[in-house]
């Protein structure tokens, strides 16, 4: 089996939130959870959301695969948008 190129780390700590909560971004009841974005002590990225692996696992496009210990998480679009100006530039 071959070594992935990236590995999470669990033992790494949440930081820092990426935009705003949900409940500022008014999506959310505050019931049965919240999405959120978070960047994680290590820089990589924590989402929340809902889990809809099942949902889209039979209609990804070609080149796109969802590992046994992955899942396709779906957050409101108006989350990532209100956390871009928390998001860095990409580093060449």
């Amino acid at each position: 089996m071959a070594e992935r190129a990236w590995e999470a780390d669990p033992s790494a700590s949440l930081a820092r939130r990426l935009g705003k909560s949900a409940a500022e971004l008014g999506a959310t009841g505050g019931r049965n959870g919240c999405p959120d974005i978070w960047q994680l002590d290590n820089g990589d990225i924590a989402v929340i959301g809902r889990d809809l692996t099942g949902s889209y696992e039979p209609r990804l496009p070609e080149g796109v695969t969802i590992a046994a210990d992955e899942r396709l998480v779906i957050i409101p679009g108006i989350m990532l948008s209100a956390a871009k100006p928390d998001i860095p530039d990409a580093q060449a």
